[in-house]
């Protein structure tokens, strides 16, 4: 190995403490703790050191929602091998808000504390993501899924002439509501939190059905209204089933 390639080496792996260093703090004490001063402390340099590798306490921040961001993607990559995009989605909703549950102070940095700290995860800041492209990648796994929907004729009305792009921002904006009051109100809302991820996507994807089932579905609702047309009323035909229990838990308070 040659002196160049060393002092690489070694620069890389100071620049890992520094943002080992950071993440631990913010985990443990949230971002307004996190200074210079407390990083350089933490791995017994001076704060001087620190600047030759980040400029400011914000390129350390950049880096650290980078990298989260990052890993946000991997956990949103297997997910894209599902077949049903309804599932895929699905599955998506329900692996970013655990993401965010999982990694409070990651998520807060990421989305809820700078603007430019969203903008630098959103673009694989500081070299951290092999992918620059990270942001858009996590929200084009959606947007395909989406793709798949409208191209199947599986969404209808409004939903089916709006852009995917679109569809995706506003899923994801809802799915980021969930997270943020789960993270800074603990009274509101009430309802356990994989009750409010399930009635959201009920809403946005409709209730989950088998493959197939939609056709099979609408065939026997045909032939039940036939035989009903052709059978005298009773009194058991004026009882309806109940409510199913998402609809009762989205109709209450």
């Amino acid at each position: 190995m040659g002196i160049a390639e060393r002092k690489h080496r070694q620069k890389q792996a100071l620049r890992e403490r520094i943002l080992d260093a950071a993440r631990r703090i913010v985990v443990r004490e949230g971002f307004a703790a996190l200074s210079m001063r407390k990083i350089a402390d933490a791995i017994e340099y001076s704060p001087a050191t620190l600047y030759l590798h980040f400029e400011s306490r914000d390129h350390i921040a950049h880096a650290l929602c980078a990298e989260g961001y990052a890993q946000l993607l991997a956990s949103f990559a297997p997910l894209a091998q599902i077949a049903d995009p309804a599932e895929r989605l699905r599955a998506l909703g329900r692996a970013y808000v655990a993401f965010g549950v999982a990694h409070p102070e990651t998520y807060r940095l990421i989305f809820m504390e700078d603007p430019s700290y969203t903008g630098a995860a959103l673009a694989g800041a500081a070299g951290v993501s092999e992918d620059d492209t990270a942001g858009d990648a996590a929200l084009q796994i959606m947007i395909d899924a989406l793709d798949e929907l409208r191209g199947a004729g599986r969404l209808s009305g409004s939903v089916a002439s709006t852009e995917p792009a679109v569809w995706a921002e506003a899923l994801w904006a809802s799915l980021h509501g969930i997270v943020a009051l789960n993270l800074t109100c603990s009274v509101f809302p009430s309802a356990p939190l994989e009750t409010l991820v399930g009635v959201t996507l009920d809403a946005w994807l409709g209730e989950p059905q088998a493959a197939g089932a939609g056709a099979s579905t609408s065939a026997a609702g045909r032939g039940k209204k036939t035989a009903a047309r052709r059978r005298p009323s009773t009194a058991s035909s004026k009882h309806t089933a109940p409510e199913p229990a998402t609809k009762r838990k989205a109709a209450g308070p």
